[in-house]
């Protein structure tokens, strides 16, 4: 199955979406570092910062790839559960950091029981689950009474010369440096889609109010580039 059919909008499929990151996982996070000149780190650190893992707490970590935004969690003492759907994500993963737990799981219909974990999150993962809302009240069912939630995804820019800049570079550049330096460049073109056509961080927020997520509030990074969202259950 091509990568050329992954579209950006509301027919997502799970296969092409696996197939994409199955073939992206040896290279997946240094074509990140590199596309994002590196701030992504910044980006995963004040993330972290808003989970706030506490020692013993457990927290799943979904659509954690090869496990890169799991270890921060791991190290400050939290059990951390990596789950994704992208069988060679989560091998790349088991190979990288073999102390992790790493699971096969999917967002509309997580392999946990109600009520485990004291937090949960997902990080630039969330726009490629076709429905947005059950994947959000999945997350919300396995968390805790009182857990909360921190999703970290590509938002719209709220400062007008970031703003312009980002229209011109999503469309033309993040495809271009795809082919040049990617395996799988096409997916760099429906990644580069995928984000244009998200919702902004309002609209966002009241998805997670829809599903039942209490007290939602956002902080926005780079000037909206990305938006760091967080809740209570």
């Amino acid at each position: 199955m091509s990568t050329h059919n992954v579209r950006a909008g509301l027919d997502k499929k799970a296969d092409q979406v696996q197939e994409m990151f199955d073939n992206l996982a040896p290279r997946y996070d240094l074509l990140n570092t590199l596309m994002t000149g590196g701030i992504v780190n910044y980006w995963r650190k004040i993330t972290t910062e808003a989970i706030a893992p506490k020692p013993g707490e457990r927290i799943l970590d979904l659509a954690a790839g090869t496990g890169t935004s799991s270890v921060p969690l791991a190290k400050a003492g939290a059990r951390v559960t990596a789950c994704d759907m992208s069988h060679g994500m989560l091998a790349e993963g088991r190979k990288r950091y073999p102390e992790l737990e790493f699971v096969y799981g999917d967002g509309h219909d997580l392999p946990f029981e109600d009520n485990t974990f004291d937090a949960v999150t997902i990080s630039y993962g969330l726009r490629n689950i076709s429905d947005t809302e059950k994947a959000l009240s999945e997350l919300r069912r396995v968390t805790k009474p009182g857990g909360r939630i921190v999703v970290a995804e590509f938002s719209t820019p709220t400062v007008t010369p970031i703003k312009v800049a980002y229209q011109q570079f999503l469309p033309r550049v993040i495809p271009a440096l795809g082919y040049m330096v990617s395996p799988n460049p096409s997916a760099y073109a429906y990644l580069a889609e995928s984000i244009a056509a998200w919702p902004d961080q309002e609209k966002l927020g009241r998805k997670f109010v829809d599903v039942g997520w209490k007290n939602v509030e956002y902080r926005n990074l780079t000037g909206g580039i990305v938006a760091v969202h967080r809740a209570w259950k």
